[in-house]
């Protein structure tokens, strides 16, 4: 008999500890653009470019959600664009958008299915709230840390805007039934449909019929979790708005649209990383020829010529210095590839590069180093070295979503600037009201 009180015991506790590893996915009233508007509201979201470029963006075209992602764009040059004043003049250009009748909100709680293709590659994500809990439970994993004062700015675009403006990137354990779903929803006309000057479709589907909503949901529910993929600082700061805003409410039940946020759910074999490189100043004293010799320590170095090297597999990376490009293959001993983090080519440039060579310690305060995403191409790489910018640049193979998922599995950290995610997901065209 207490043999099968403890059978009942831990069944009842298996089944609480499954609920809570399930992920949720929460549908919600869309405030989104009118659809012969769309192409005009839909801008860039507000992490990939600068105020300066934003503006010029931005133009005369009054209906640009770069006036609500990035309201300093409106204000004098001279504005601190982490003052009230920025956040505010964001909350109103929305008010106003709404008030001429650009957005509108859905009757009825929906999701949305959001579709991108950029060069004949196309990835489909499923347009719906994620749970504050499950960020605050690590159900939602992440692979990256955040800077408290990005994550402030973006904390207080929410509080005082009152809305998920722009949705968070993540990727799921790919599910067949859920593509199942998802596909039968594309074959259908979407509601809409636009090509953006950098010539990336986007199309998006309202999910109205209660159904199918329900089955994804239910379908949603069997995922043992999801990852951020890119938008680390708006995943945290919606999340922890939402815990702030329980906290403050003596009449909380946890239904509340607070508890949720705005995200884009991408199947994890959809999605493709891109390389990641970096560019450094100087040679921290050294001769080429010193630097050389110091790489050939660690690294099988071949010259490579004028041409434009791409490593071709893990471990291999191509160097430019002085009009020339190397290729660098990894020693063994010089990496650990049963170690989600000692795999990463990132790490090991790190580990013999930069830090034991270069004497960068640092990548997210040393001025001595930067970055340069992959869709720009390795033609940038050359560019910033032969201006006289930059003594030298490094290529990296392109990490894989096999390995984000492994490092957020095991709770390490990437380290900085890894991933590039292409296509971006443009901003406007679904927000999420935190009331």
């Amino acid at each position: 008999m207490q043999n099968g009180k403890n059978l009942s015991f831990l069944s009842i506790f298996a089944v609480l500890k499954l609920k809570i590893i399930m992920a949720i996915l929460k549908a919600f009233k869309g405030i989104r653009p009118v659809r012969e508007k769309v192409n005009l509201v839909a801008s860039r979201p507000y992490d990939v470019i600068n105020s300066e470029e934003a503006k010029i963006e931005a133009g005369d075209n009054v209906h640009s959600f770069l006036h609500v992602v990035k309201p300093e764009i409106d204000l004098p040059d001279d504005v601190d664009h982490y003052s009230p004043l920025v956040y505010e003049k964001g909350r109103d250009n929305f008010e106003k958008l709404l008030k001429d009748g650009m957005f509108f909100q859905d009757k009825d709680e929906y999701l949305y299915i959001y579709q991108l293709t950029m060069d004949g590659r196309t990835q489909t994500g499923i347009v719906g709230c994620a749970s504050v809990d499950d960020y605050l439970n690590n159900v939602i994993k992440k692979h990256e840390l955040t800077r408290p004062d990005k994550e402030e700015d973006r904390k207080n675009h929410v509080r005082i805007s009152n809305i998920n403006a722009e949705p968070v990137f993540f990727a799921y354990p790919n599910m067949k039934e859920l593509d199942a779903e998802v596909n039968k929803i594309v074959a259908t006309k979407p509601e809409y449909d636009f090509t953006t000057e950098d010539a990336i479709r986007h199309a998006l589907w309202v999910v109205s019929d209660s159904g199918t909503v329900k089955n994804i949901i239910d379908l949603f529910a069997k995922l043992p979790a999801t990852y951020v993929a890119d938008g680390h600082h708006r995943t945290a700061a919606a999340a922890l708005v939402g815990k702030e805003r329980r906290e403050a409410n003596a009449n909380h039940t946890g239904k509340e649209e607070y508890n949720f946020f705005l995200a884009v759910h991408f199947p994890d074999n959809q999605l493709q990383i891109m390389d990641y490189n970096r560019v450094v100043k100087d040679l921290n004293g050294l001769s080429e020829e010193d630097f050389l010799n110091r790489l050939r320590m660690n690294f099988d170095v071949e010259e490579k010529g004028s041409a434009i090297y791409k490593p071709n597999a893990i471990h291999n990376f191509g160097m430019y210095l002085n009009h020339k490009w190397y290729s660098l293959t990894a020693k063994p001993g010089t990496y650990n590839d049963s170690d989600p983090i000692g795999v990463l080519d990132v790490t090991i440039l790190s580990e013999q590069v930069l830090a034991p060579i270069l004497n960068i310690k640092d990548l997210r305060t040393d001025k001595r180093i930067d970055f340069v995403g992959g869709l720009r191409g390795l033609g940038e790489l050359e560019k910033r070295v032969n201006s006289g910018e930059m003594k030298v640049a490094f290529a990296l193979y392109p990490v894989t979503m096999k390995q984000l998922i492994d490092i957020a599995d095991t709770n390490n950290i990437m380290p900085p600037k890894t991933t590039w995610f292409e296509p971006k997901l443009r901003s406007g065209l679904v927000v999420h009201s935190l009331e």
